[in-house]
């Protein structure tokens, strides 16, 4: 398994800044995809992984992101209450991967802050319309990105704005499925298929 060769080839060199993002962006995976009782566990290691590649080298945006997107995924798991305690850390680490690579990973930073100030609620930062904003921007990068399609459905859903979320959920089942991403842009069309369904 792809986390196990990562993790004895960080145990074996702890300053492999590739072992350590990688372990933390397949612990990303397998806590959105692998099995449920196991997810929380991955996403754990995976921030840690993600902490140490972003000391090992500061100036690349790999480790930040990856602490970001395994931290995002945790606290949602945990519900508002005790997940919003990730939210300072979360958007610095974004930050970062914005000021050191926009286009990093096709403007994936962009699509995570869209998500953080729709989900994030605005006594503690959150914005409907920076939201819009960031998930626009990161669609400037890759605009068939079925998450980012998504996520802005939901923004726009969440403004009161059905007609143009719609729109945006066709985009998703419309948009093809990228080869290095194609578990979670055929949940992403799943998802799109029936909140079309629902609405």
């Amino acid at each position: 398994m792809a986390a196990d060769i990562w993790s004895r080839r960080l145990d074996a060199n702890p300053r492999d800044f590739e072992s350590a993002w990688k372990l933390a962006r397949v612990d990303y995976w397998l806590g959105t995809q692998g099995p449920e009782s196991e997810r929380r566990g991955a996403l754990e290691r995976g921030i840690e992984a993600g902490m140490h590649a972003s000391q090992l080298e500061p100036s690349r945006p790999e480790g930040y992101f990856w602490t970001a997107a395994n931290m995002g995924t945790l606290a949602e798991s945990y519900g508002l209450r005790q997940g919003i305690k990730y939210r300072g850390p979360i958007k610095d680490a974004l930050e970062k991967v914005l000021q050191l690579d926009p286009a990093f990973q096709e403007g994936s930073a962009d699509r995570a802050l869209g998500r953080w100030y729709l989900k994030v609620p605005g006594l503690f930062g959150g914005s409907k319309t920076k939201s819009e904003e960031h998930l626009r921007k990161s669609l400037t990068y890759d605009p068939n990105s079925t998450a980012t399609l998504y996520f802005l459905a939901e923004t726009l859903f969440a403004e009161n704005r059905d007609a143009e979320a719609r729109q945006e959920l066709q985009k998703v089942l419309d948009a093809p499925i990228d080869p290095d991403w194609a578990p979670e842009d055929r949940d992403f069309k799943k998802k799109a298929q029936a909140r079309l369904a629902a609405k």
